[in-house]
């Protein structure tokens, strides 16, 4: 509860008089932060791989669209030729050491984005704490790779890149304090070392301060059932049906606008980002039909028996930012 709070507050873009209320309490918080994240970046030894590393990230807390933008990138790279895999941490995943993803894998077992990933990406995902170890470990089977997509990885430090790209959504900064008086990870001077900064239904250019900045766009697909992936359903078949919209994800509240701008009247259900369902999370009723994100989806299968609706959604960006990306890794010294 006190996580969605400080949540709706970050997002004020200024400190609200609660905060000031609790100024006591955040401000030695946030000084301890800053100094451990500080401590930290100086003391890692960044461990460099034999191939690429392209890092996918973002300064602010929670989702802002790393997912779909890894799933892009790793088809543009692959029509250029590359051949990628994919490394993640695996957020809530029971296993500290690197493992494979698989298409059979659980949640628990390797946590949600990352299952979403293996099964849309069609690439080599392993997860791990250590990016850099999951790194060597996929590699090691799967020699064919040649590059690496980093999904999440801007403040993992033990691992060299070679690209940075940082995500925001359009929540932006917020009210551009660090944790916990606001939502970032790292100060907003950070992206003056990053390649490219992705605005997802945002203008970035702003935030980007001079550095490359592009749009990304989420395009909505048909829906497909639960259950039984292969049935297909197109919004307007769910028009006027008793709608209840479920969503675990950074920010909920634009699946719940992407719902809108299909035509769909929904009762919207936000739930925390990497939420862990139980079946009552889901019990809106015997006639409810039921509308979820795919990162949502992974975790639910088994958990109701009503008719459930997935919505896959696709990045659209401008390919300048492949072209970005390649003409950098051209320059990338040899390991």
């Amino acid at each position: 509860m006190l996580a969605g709070w400080l949540q709706r507050h970050w997002y004020e873009r200024r400190l609200t008089p609660a905060f000031w209320l609790l100024l006591p309490l955040l401000l030695p918080l946030n000084l301890l932060f800053v100094g451990v994240a500080g401590w930290r970046r100086r003391q890692a030894r960044p461990q460099r791989l034999p191939v690429p590393v392209v890092v996918v990230g973002n300064l602010t807390v929670g989702g802002a669209g790393k997912t779909p933008l890894t799933l892009w990138l790793a088809g543009q790279l692959a029509a250029r030729g590359f051949r990628p895999g994919i490394v993640s941490r695996g957020y809530g995943a029971a296993a500290a050491q690197p493992r494979p993803v698989l298409a059979a894998s659980t949640p628990a077992e390797v946590g949600d984005e990352p299952l979403l990933l293996a099964r849309r990406g069609g690439v080599p995902l392993w997860v791990g704490r250590d990016r850099a170890a999951a790194g060597r470990a996929l590699l090691a089977a799967h020699p064919e790779v040649d590059l690496l997509l980093c999904d999440d990885g801007l403040q993992h430090y033990r691992l060299a890149r070679d690209v940075e790209i940082a995500v925001f959504d359009r929540r932006g900064a917020g009210n551009g304090w660090r944790l916990p008086l606001g939502p970032l990870r790292e100060p907003l001077a950070r992206l003056a070392e990053v390649d490219a900064v992705v605005g997802n239904d945002f203008a970035a250019t702003e935030l980007a301060g001079g550095r490359p900045a592009f749009a990304m766009t989420l395009r909505a697909g048909d829906f497909y059932r639960l259950d039984d992936p292969a049935v297909r359903c197109a919004a307007a078949q769910l028009r006027g049906r008793p709608l209840h919209a479920v969503a675990g994800i950074g920010d909920p509240g634009r699946f719940f606008r992407t719902l809108a701008g299909l035509g769909l009247d929904c009762v919207p259900h936000p739930f925390p980002d990497h939420h862990a369902y139980a079946a009552g999370d889901l019990a809106f009723g015997d006639d409810a039909v039921l509308l979820m994100t795919e990162k949502d989806a992974v975790k639910c299968a088994g958990l109701t028996a009503a008719e459930t609706w997935v919505l896959p959604v696709d990045a659209d960006l401008p390919p300048a930012l492949t072209d970005l990306i390649v003409e950098k890794l051209r320059g990338r010294p040899i390991a």
